[in-house]
């Protein structure tokens, strides 16, 4: 009993400290400029941080260590090194670029972005945008949710649906009163707990598996586990192969980045783009370290239920709660970190989700009902609509995330193609192609789209070479129909042109 209530304090204390800082920020918020988007006042620490932070959500410290505790390093391995290429190249030739053509064009949102920089007076890429957010957000906060609700359940035995809403509520209510700015520096602040959180787990986690020679010898009896063109299946207890394909599909996760709404808005939002260098460094070092060390985790977690520390999973992604739970007996000290590594969870959980709720919030209080219908509000009736917004997209998440077997990975990793077919070949073409024009982005947005669902639930269905992450064939697809039919209608205006050229510094 008193272990548990060392690790319930923990975790009020790091709920209550979020929740200070969305009520702090709130009075910082005077209109929609500063709600979405901070007033463009980041500074290369926080935008490094919170956009990683963002980025890393409960699959960082559920969904990888539970994947590479099942199946070893393949599959998780190199969906690790995509992301870590993706991350570097992301900050590399996107975000200094899309931060100084967002600043020229006024744009505040990514739907804003794409209609000013492609001249759409009529918003209806705008709103085709929006919508894509909404869609594919929304499935992708119910993640953080289960997680939360998966954490809470498994340590406490408390109702799952309980635990889920609230939690729900926590991340609401410091989204809905301090914007922007409240996200990134929680994000920030969630960012250092989850670091702490998963040195924590693996320096106990190798002690408790007998050291790291055990781990190893553990990992090694089992066929495939540690190799890279090896798979290993707990169903058969057999390696199947890892093959070029599956490779290539697998480090396809690192196109995603090119469209994340979430992070690109980090780049939009840094006070001065000068700083971005020393921004993507940070972040660089950052997602390499965490990823790894998760991946660790996953493997010193099959170690440790082969020395019988723990028992055998059968909710893998539950793995670095039952060491924090584990650790928790050995006294009132362990028991207050084990609550630090539950902060953590939430930590990752939560600074992913505030992000989508803020950005689907911008999607249609501001796209659709402004931009798209014309609708023009006050600032403070657009600031309620917002905060409004955000907790009906809560609660449809919650409602979708109410299966608690739901798996985080999955449902991450479909929104992740999501974002990554439809917005990243549109992000690509409209910093570097001038030729590109609405038209295009249009096509590519929707194509991408429609390709992400007509892999994932039928052609990926017929097996063999076609079973392949769906953002692969579904980036392609967009990258061409955006080209194509950019080509076979008229050329962008010379105005819109123009912008392109000072963006861009030619002459």
């Amino acid at each position: 009993m008193l272990t548990q209530s060392c690790i319930i304090l923990a975790i009020v204390v790091y709920l209550c400290g979020m929740l200070y800082i969305g009520i702090s920020f709130s009075r910082k918020n005077s209109n929609t400029d500063d709600f979405y988007l901070g007033g463009r006042t980041l500074g290369p620490f926080v935008t490094a941080m919170s956009a990683e932070a963002s980025d890393m959500s409960s699959y960082l410290l559920m969904g990888l260590p539970g994947l590479a505790y099942l199946s070893g390093l393949a599959d998780v391995g190199w969906t690790v090194i995509g992301l870590a290429a993706g991350t570097y190249l992301n900050w590399l030739i996107v975000s200094k670029k899309i931060r100084r053509y967002s600043h020229a064009v006024g744009a505040i949102t990514i739907p804003d972005f794409f209609a000013r920089r492609y001249g759409d007076r009529k918003n209806v890429l705008t709103a085709i945008a929006a919508v894509i957010i909404i869609i594919f957000f929304i499935p992708y906060t119910a993640s953080g949710f289960s997680a939360c609700g998966k954490l809470f359940s498994t340590l406490f035995g408390m109702n799952y649906m309980v635990a889920m809403i609230v939690s729900a509520v926590i991340i609401v209510t410091y989204c809905a009163f301090g914007g922007f700015l409240a996200v990134s520096t929680t994000d920030l602040i969630q960012s250092i707990i989850m670091t702490i959180a998963l040195f924590i787990v693996i320096g106990f986690g190798v002690v408790q598996a007998g050291g790291s020679a055990a781990v190893i010898e553990n990992a090694k009896a089992l066929p495939g586990y540690l190799s890279f063109v090896q798979t290993y299946s707990a169903d058969t207890g057999s390696a199947s192969p890892y093959t070029p394909l599956t490779i290539v599909s697998t480090l396809a996760w690192g196109l995603g980045y090119f469209g994340m709404p979430h992070i690109l808005l980090r780049f939009m939002a840094i006070k001065d783009e000068e700083k971005l260098a020393l921004s993507r460094r940070v972040a660089s070092i950052w997602v390499v370290i965490s990823m790894a060390v998760a991946i660790l985790i996953g493997i010193i977690g099959y170690g440790m239920t082969q020395a019988g520390v723990i028992p055998a999973l059968e909710d893998s992604e539950t793995i670095i709660i039952q060491i924090a739970g584990y650790l928790s007996k050995f006294g009132i000290f362990p028991a207050l970190v084990a609550g630090v590594i539950m902060a953590g969870i939430l930590a990752a959980t939560m600074s992913t989700a505030d992000s989508q709720l803020l950005t689907a919030a911008s999607g249609i209080s501001q796209n659709i009902i402004q931009d798209f219908f014309g609708i023009k509000l006050k600032e403070q009736t657009a600031m309620v609509i917002a905060r409004c917004t955000v907790i009906a997209i809560a609660v449809i998440g919650i409602f979708l995330a109410r299966d608690p077997n739901s798996s985080v990975f999955q449902i991450v990793s479909f929104a992740w193609a999501g974002f990554g077919a439809t917005f990243g070949p549109v992000v690509l073409c409209a910093l570097f192609w001038k030729r590109s024009n609405k038209w295009g982005a249009l096509a590519g947005m929707i194509s991408g789209g429609i390709m992400i669902f007509i892999w994932k639930f039928g052609i990926a269905k017929l097996g063999g070479a076609f079973n392949i992450y769906e953002l692969l064939p579904a980036f392609i697809v967009g990258c061409l129909f955006n080209i194509a039919v950019s080509l076979l209608t008229p050329a962008p205006e010379e105005e819109i042109t123009k912008i392109f050229d000072q963006v861009n510094n030619i002459p």
